[in-house]
């Protein structure tokens, strides 16, 4: 066989090997769970938190109680989230999954922000929000939910979800990883510490200096 064909046969093996893996989010289990403890004693380390002898794990640790109550929003955003993950729900460690409840006034947002390890799927629980995401070659998907709507943000992409109607609005969100992480797109690029150097935000987003170290002062 000639050399080229061997060499492409094994890149392509390669790729086969390593595709499962470029492609998951968190790790599978390998036992039925791995309840997350803070400490050594009585147990080992699997994914970023340490397991919880399993004859020591109780109903509590894959219990939360809250998402039926709606958190104050008299914010500037008018919005606020309520999340359960790994570090409230122990047991979901290493089950790649956690959800989250948003309370939206009237006129209520999430500002554009994504999740770098995660999908999210959302249920328009109440209300009427608009809701969308962009792609990495700037196409816009949005849509108009009303309550029993749901809609997918697809994992690492930038999205938001805005109250349109005359009510308040609830969304309930599903993750796929137990520690998703979020990053606000406005925070991150205005409010890093230290500073982003204002005359690279200037020529990056086109406005004048003085316009970015106001934005900078917001953050």
């Amino acid at each position: 066989m000639p050399m080229k064909s061997i060499s492409f046969l094994a890149s392509l093996s390669l790729l086969a090997l390593t595709f499962q893996f470029a492609i998951a989010a968190d790790p599978s289990q390998l036992q039925d769970f791995c309840v997350a403890v803070n400490s050594p004693v009585n147990g080992v380390y699997v994914n970023g938190k340490f397991c919880k002898d399993p004859a020591l794990a109780t109903a509590n640790d894959f219990y939360f109680t809250g998402l039926g109550q709606p958190k104050p929003t008299n914010n500037m955003l008018g919005s606020a989230v309520t999340f359960g993950n790994v570090d409230n729900v122990p047991g979901l460690n290493t089950l790649g999954l956690s959800f989250a409840r948003a309370d939206f006034a009237v006129n209520g947002l999430v500002p554009p922000h994504y999740h770098p390890r995660a999908s999210e799927a959302v249920l328009a629980a109440e209300g009427t929000l608009l809701v969308g995401f962009v792609t990495s070659d700037q196409r816009l998907f949005m849509k108009t939910l009303n309550a029993g709507d749901a809609f997918v943000f697809p994992q690492g992409l930038i999205h938001f979800a805005a109250n349109v109607g005359h009510v308040p609005a609830v969304i309930i969100a599903a993750l796929s990883s137990q520690n998703p992480g979020t990053i606000f797109v406005a925070d991150n690029v205005f409010g890093s510490n230290p500073p982003i150097t204002p005359a690279l935000l200037a020529k990056a987003f086109q406005l004048n200096i003085t316009t970015i170290m106001e934005l900078q002062a917001k953050f």
